[in-house]
């Protein structure tokens, strides 16, 4: 039999089968109730039985039929069916055979699904053969043969995922893919990005969809400081909104001088406008908005903090910004129509940057679609608390138990921004504290109450510590106690009797307690707040407790499904490292001899009010504008090849034979070779220097024993052979593979390990068995974001 006699059969097979299934439904009409003068077969009433949803059901139903009645006068019109259309052909013929009359209503559901899977199949069909044809006519259907590009190498697999799957959302038809390879490929090389472009299209001119736009000239960004646009742009309606335009008030004085000053230290030099968008997710009412009322009952304030300084920073450095606090606001703002659903932006991103955090994110994957692989180098993540590599992969983390709620978006690690330098492998954005001026200061440590203490904490959750009766009968006994804590009507009762309790405070009214008060005391929650901060930069001694054993994700409720493994020592780690006796002790409140102790040291100990630069505007303004002009995570990474360096002053061409690392002096790390061209990058390799770490110490660990901080950035460069022979390293076996630990070696087995893969380049990651080679690097004074040779 011919094939185009075959397939004739077959149609008309599949024509009885539906017509047999058009009399179901209407002999089913009958049972459920009288059928109205004028309705067709097709429209069936049910009032009797079904109510609403069944009606729903059956009108599906009719709507399906009515689908592949047209489908099967289209496919009775083919001459090219194909062998495979055939065969599904087959399977429909046999699908709708497979209708029985018996158990009617309660086979309803599965009729309408089965009948909905057959008009999908048929439509398939349809478009695939009508492709098919036109290819063949056209003569382009040897010009889709899925390329294996190595620049592309993921294309072959996308295809093939597309093959089965392309049915799967709407947006796919919506760009013009039909079933065929072809339109699978034209997706991929020009909505997506994973195939290559097809030589065969005319790409001088723009594509149907993705219409090019011409790249706007730069302009220079100037500073700013008069805030009134900033501050009508926040918006109101909200008590987290109020809380950060009080906050932007209040600093603006200080946002002025710090940009005079960075103004003048720059010297005029040419900075990029960039235009910013700001989409702040977990103030939407879509993450459920927790925050905003509990801003006048005592709730955590940090976010509120560090989003209110963010965006004062970003328009005082002079950028184009917009604000977005609803999903709403983020559409429109991107140029997505409402009830576009996940359909993916096409052409250039509106913006050169974005700043959100988890829940925009995640509200950006569905509102933006597929394109958030394609834009997402342009997205920084504002991450409290630190996501590291391991974390981040999400292939990497599925296999090795390390996925979690949070993280696995495969960004450039650096792309996640912290509250504090707690994190290496991110980027450390932070927030400021009001800086005090002479006069102030002076006041300040005149007026100072030697026997008055504070206590950090205003819920009163926060006071339900297991024995704090103990270390808080030693503190009464040497000092006033005062707290902050919330309350409507009645005293809290997990509040002592002799703590003098002022109830939530103002801030100004706070600060004024703090700069009378000597101490303020940390009970161990919450973690690594801006409050010690500002209690130390009005003249008080922060006291927190020891942890032993360290809290992490492994040990502790609040870090658990957080991405990061990091252990905290402490309630404020920061504090304790970076800044450290006089103006912050750490005890263990669970020693009370230790403890009594430390009061009595407190209470002899003067000091002067301290904040360290990089929580000043100035130093906020610093970094940010810094993070603005090198970051730039949609550059592709060109491949690290040292036998492709050259000396500095030989001929073009010409290959380095000496040593990329060098000793330095007074060092037991290496630094890059003076007199070899250094490749560009930010930080500039001027600043790295070359570690070792010990056996199951972190990157994190072993630059800062060094008085070093890891770099994650110059991973790269030292992920070769050449960085082993520096260090003197003797290997047997070198291979490359898929590790977060990597680069590192083993002494005892004599085998090294290079990364594979970019995304897990890890200053966290660490192993008993093995040594790492660190990246660390140098960093400005008061600026551990930053190197000697980054502003």
């Amino acid at each position: 039999m011919s094939r185009r006699n075959y397939c004739s059969n077959r149609i008309f097979v599949v024509g009885i089968g539906f017509f047999s299934l058009c009399f179901l439904m209407t002999s089913l009409g009958g049972q459920f109730s009288a059928k109205r003068l004028g309705d067709s077969p097709f429209t069936i009433r049910t009032e009797v039985l079904g109510g609403v949803e069944s009606r729903g059901v059956l009108r599906k139903i009719s709507d399906m039929l009515e689908v592949i009645l047209k489908r099967m006068d289209s496919l009775s019109k083919l001459d090219n069916t194909s062998t495979t259309d055939a065969r599904r052909l087959d399977e429909l013929s046999s699908a709708i055979n497979r209708f029985q009359p018996a158990g009617l209503v309660e086979r309803i559901q599965a009729i309408a699904q089965n009948v909905s899977n057959m008009a999908i199949r048929v439509e398939q069909i349809l478009q695939n053969s009508m492709v098919q044809g036109r290819a063949v006519r056209d003569g382009t259907s040897s010009q889709c043969e899925v390329p294996r590009d190595p620049r592309f190498p993921e294309c072959p697999g996308k295809v093939d995922w597309m093959r089965a799957r392309w049915t799967s959302d709407p947006c796919y038809a919506f760009y013009g893919v039909d079933g065929s390879d072809c339109s699978f490929l034209i997706y991929l090389s020009e909505v997506e990005w994973f195939c290559p472009p097809l030589a065969w299209r005319n790409h001088s001119s723009p594509p149907i969809q993705h219409a090019q736009q011409a790249k706007a000239p730069k302009r220079q960004a100037a500073f700013r400081t008069d805030l009134s646009v900033l501050l009508d742009q926040v918006g109101t309606g909200k008590e987290s909104l109020s809380f950060m335009k009080r906050r932007i008030r209040r600093l603006a004085q200080q946002w002025a001088t710090a940009a005079n000053h960075l103004d003048a230290k720059l010297e005029q030099r040419w900075r990029d406008q960039k235009k910013i968008l700001v989409h702040v997710g977990f103030l939407t009412e879509e993450s459920g908005d927790v925050f905003s009322p509990k801003v006048l009952k005592g709730g955590p304030l940090g976010e509120m903090v560090q989003w209110a300084d963010i965006l004062t920073a970003l328009h005082v450095l002079g950028h184009n910004l917009k604000i977005s606090m609803s999903v709403k606001e983020l559409q429109g703002f991107l140029g997505v129509p409402p009830g576009r659903g996940s359909c993916p932006l096409t052409g250039p991103l509106p913006f050169d940057l974005i700043y959100t955090d988890y829940h925009g994110l995640q509200q950006m994957k569905q509102h933006m679609g597929l394109s958030l692989k394609k834009h997402k180098c342009h997205i920084r993540v504002i991450d409290t608390f630190g996501t590291e590599p391991a974390y981040n992969h999400e292939e990497y983390a599925t296999l090795h138990g390390y996925r979690t709620n949070w993280g696995y978006w495969n960004l450039n690690v650096r792309q996640y921004m912290t509250m504090f330098p707690h994190t290496p492998d991110n980027s450390f954005m932070g927030f400021v504290s009001e800086e005090l001026n002479e006069t102030e200061k002076r006041s300040i440590q005149q007026n100072k109450v030697n026997s008055m203490a504070v206590v950090y904490g205003k819920e009163a959750s926060m006071w339900k510590v297991q024995g704090k009766e103990g270390f808080l009968q030693i503190l009464h006994r040497y000092m006033e106690v005062h707290g902050t804590v919330y309350y409507e009507t009645q005293r809290p009762p997990e509040v002592p009797a002799f703590v003098k309790n002022h109830g939530l405070l103002p801030q100004n009214e706070l600060q004024q307690l703090l700069r009378k008060a000597k101490l303020f005391i940390g009970f161990g929650f919450p973690y690594e707040g801006p409050a010690p901060l500002e209690a130390i930069a009005n003249g008080c001694i922060f006291l927190q407790p020891k942890f032993h054993p360290p809290h992490s994700s492994l040990n502790h409720e609040f870090f658990r499904g957080k991405p990061t493994s990091r252990e905290v020592s402490s309630q404020h780690p920061y504090a304790e490292q970076y800044i450290g006796r006089p103006h912050v002790m750490t005890v263990d409140y669970n020693n009370s001899l230790e403890f009594d102790s430390a009061i009595r040291e407190i209470m002899r100990t003067k000091v002067e009010p301290y904040l360290p630069y990089e929580y000043t505007c100035e130093g906020m303004l610093e970094r940010v504008h810094s993070y603005i002009q090198h970051q730039d995570f949609c550059a592709p990474e060109s491949p690290f090849i040292p036998a492709n360096l050259s000396r500095q002053g030989s001929s073009s061409g010409s290959r380095i034979t000496g040593p990329l690392f060098v000793p330095l002096p007074n060092s037991t790390a290496l630094g890059w070779a003076s007199n070899v061209t250094a490749p560009p990058a930010w930080p500039p390799l001027s600043s790295l220097r070359l570690l070792v770490s010990q056996e199951g110490q972190s990157c994190v660990e072993a630059c800062h024993s060094a008085s070093f901080i890891c770099e994650p950035a110059h991973f790269r460069f030292i992920n070769n052979k050449d960085a082993l022979h520096g260090l003197e390293v003797q290997c047997e076996v070198v291979d490359s593979e898929i590790n977060h630990i990597l680069p590192a070696f083993s002494v005892v087995r004599r085998e090294c390990g290079l990364q594979r893969e970019p995304l897990l380049f890890s200053c966290a990651g660490h192993s008993p068995k093995y040594r790492r080679l660190c990246p660390c690097r140098d960093f400005r004074h008061g600026q551990v974001a930053l190197c000697r040779d980054c502003l």
